[in-house]
């Protein structure tokens, strides 16, 4: 991870990114309906873990981008040079009264593999971390309980520490119009999921 003081610079300039969500037909960005809330997650390659949201009922729209580093609208070449010390992201609005916070966790922690640092998957990089951004200290309450009751059955099945960083929301930027539903516009793109197979269990 790069320090603050040698990160790249980044730009004023903000991604222009489409108006409406190729899916779903939602807004890509807000200001979103006042009844949903924002989720942000890290789990690996954006473009797989995206799709699995988007798919989920109560789910109003969401969006791929950066967060959790130092550089302002970064670009997708930037994040991938290990030096703005960025997380690959996924925003995710949702209904709380259709899907509670704690099922999109739930999803997050059983659909990549957060004991392997930098590499929960197919992929290599800090880029691809395991992390929760959390919006409120109700999210952060929930994130920190559930990952510790997940760590607890992951260790139980002879797996390794759960690296995943439960931080506040940071600054989310926009990724390219490309990266947005990348596996919508391309049905034989690259997904590589990749889960433990292990379940969260009660309490998770």
């Amino acid at each position: 991870m790069p320090a603050s003081d040698n990160a790249l610079p980044g730009r004023d300039q903000e991604m222009e990114v489409p108006l409406s969500h190729f899916v779903l037909g939602t807004p890509l960005a807000g200001p979103f309906p006042s009844h949903l809330e924002r989720a942000l997650f890290g789990l690996g390659c954006f473009w797989r873990a995206e799709k699995q949201f988007w798919e989920m009922t109560g789910v109003f729209s969401t969006a791929v981008g950066y967060a959790a580093g130092f550089t302002t609208n970064p670009s997708y070449r930037e994040v991938c040079s290990g030096r703005t010390g960025h997380n690959e992201v996924v925003l995710v609005v949702f209904d709380p009264k259709v899907v509670p916070y704690e099922t999109l966790v739930k999803v997050f922690f059983e659909s990549h593999d957060p004991t392997q640092g930098i590499e929960p998957g197919d992929d290599v990089g800090t880029q691809y971390r395991s992390g929760i951004y959390a919006f409120s200290e109700a999210q952060k309450a929930t994130a920190v309980s559930m990952k510790a009751a997940y760590a607890n059955a992951l260790a139980a099945a002879g797996r390794g520490e759960v690296t995943t960083e439960v931080l506040d929301a940071p600054a989310f930027y926009y990724a390219e119009d490309y990266h947005q539903q990348h596996l919508a516009k391309n049905p034989n793109g690259y997904c590589g999921r990749c889960g433990t197979g292990a379940s969260c269990p009660p309490g998770c």
